[in-house]
């Protein structure tokens, strides 16, 4: 009787069901998304549940990044780099999603890269550590703001979970600056627009009333600011998607954009894009990221 308590004591603790499968423990534990004995707190079941959420709504464009980067040379050419795909993670923070990323989806595949983008010295300290510490061979960080990080390749999939207020903003102009084929951004708080609209004021009444109080400007800015946010990446040329992330019990700031290169640009959510702007008084941070790049979203293509 004593043996058999003694050996139900010895056992190994029981994961808790939310644990992705094939993720090491010990970096959940690392990242302070597990305990020591397995299990999940309510705050990290909850941040667990949007990451490992939004990886699988990356999958498809995961699969697709790897098609377009074969592991097999055609005969002849130079054989692949185990570095392809590039993944882009901006705003990346702790690097929760990085690590799943590279976890449950590049190390298994033996090949594919991934930069985690932090402005935060001590954060990107840790995430390079950690991922020394894991033998995350082909995860690297870079120190710095999003658009002044410098990309060692063409990204596939660019991505920005939570990044805050313009962040996302910057995440999206190094997506379609650098042509990347997929992109997805969960906008955090946004309070720039807010802020333009009390300014501008409104010539319609109507219009007027939408955001006369603090708390409907802030909600109706930032619901302006992930349409304009949208039309952007349509006016590049980009399939969007726009959907919950998570049930929005799990987190305020649930929204996904989702966008699929498939052309050039898009002529008609130019203006759009140009009747929006006008009609509200606004110029988002997209906006004008992207001008000042040469990739005005308002103006009409060149031939």
């Amino acid at each position: 009787m004593a043996t058999t308590k003694k050996r139900a004591r010895d056992r190994e603790p029981e994961l808790d069901p939310d644990v992705p499968a094939g993720m090491s423990v010990a970096m959940l534990q690392d990242l302070h998304l597990l305990t020591r004995d397995g299990q999940l707190n309510a705050d990290a079941r909850r941040k667990l549940k949007q990451i490992r959420h939004l990886v699988g709504l990356l999958r498809p464009a995961l699969d697709d990044a790897f098609a377009r980067a074969p592991a097999d040379a055609a005969p002849g050419s130079e054989p692949p780099s185990v570095n392809e795909p590039l993944v882009v993670d901006c705003g990346a923070g702790k690097s929760y999603l990085g690590a799943l990323i590279y976890e449950l989806v590049l190390a298994p595949a033996r090949r594919g890269s991934l930069l985690a983008i932090e402005a935060r010295p001590e954060l990107a300290e840790q995430a390079a550590a950690r991922a020394a510490r894991f033998g995350q061979e082909r995860f690297r960080v870079a120190t710095g703001a999003i658009a002044a990080a410098e990309l060692p390749a063409r990204p596939r999939v660019v991505t920005a979970l939570h990044a805050c207020d313009t962040a996302t903003d910057d995440a999206l102009a190094l997506a379609i600056g650098a042509n990347a084929d997929h992109v997805a951004v969960v906008p955090c708080c946004q309070a720039e627009v807010a802020r333009q609209l009390e300014a501008a004021g409104a010539e319609d009444e109507a219009l007027a009333t939408l955001h006369a109080h603090p708390l409907h400007r802030r909600e109706l800015g930032s619901h302006l600011t992930n349409v304009v946010r949208a039309l952007a990446l349509q006016a590049h040329g980009y399939k969007v998607t726009v959907t919950e992330l998570v049930g929005w019990e799990h987190s305020a700031k649930n929204e996904l954009i989702l966008g699929r290169r498939v052309n050039r640009f898009d002529a008609a959510a130019r203006a759009k894009l140009r009747a929006l702007l006008d009609r509200f008084h606004i110029e988002p941070a997209i906006v004008r990221e992207l001008a000042a790049r040469g990739l005005d979203p308002r103006a009409a293509p060149s031939a």
